[in-house]
């Protein structure tokens, strides 16, 4: 446990971020895993789905909870997972 004050306060804020961290990262997966449902079952929806995942992906790579390259990795594979199910 820190003594010092500032350093409490860093504790403090450190778990106040990590709380929301562990928020964006949750419903990106939410996301994630309704785009592929959807690509399965409903084709209809996937688009704006897919769009929300991006949307969602982006605000995290702005917020810094996601690298660039990491939002743009998952961008990635979600749309060729997408256009692979929908060829078929």
């Amino acid at each position: 446990m820190p003594n010092i004050k500032s350093a409490k306060k860093r504790v403090l804020v450190a778990e106040r971020n990590h709380d929301k961290n562990v928020a964006v990262k949750s419903s990106i997966k939410t996301a994630v895993k309704k785009v592929i449902e959807a690509a399965k079952n409903d084709k209809d929806k996937v688009q704006e789905l897919l769009n929300n995942a991006y949307k969602l992906l982006d605000s995290s790579v702005s917020k810094g909870v996601l690298h660039k390259n990491t939002a743009s990795r998952k961008k990635s594979r979600l749309t060729r997972f997408v256009n692979k199910t929908l060829a078929e």
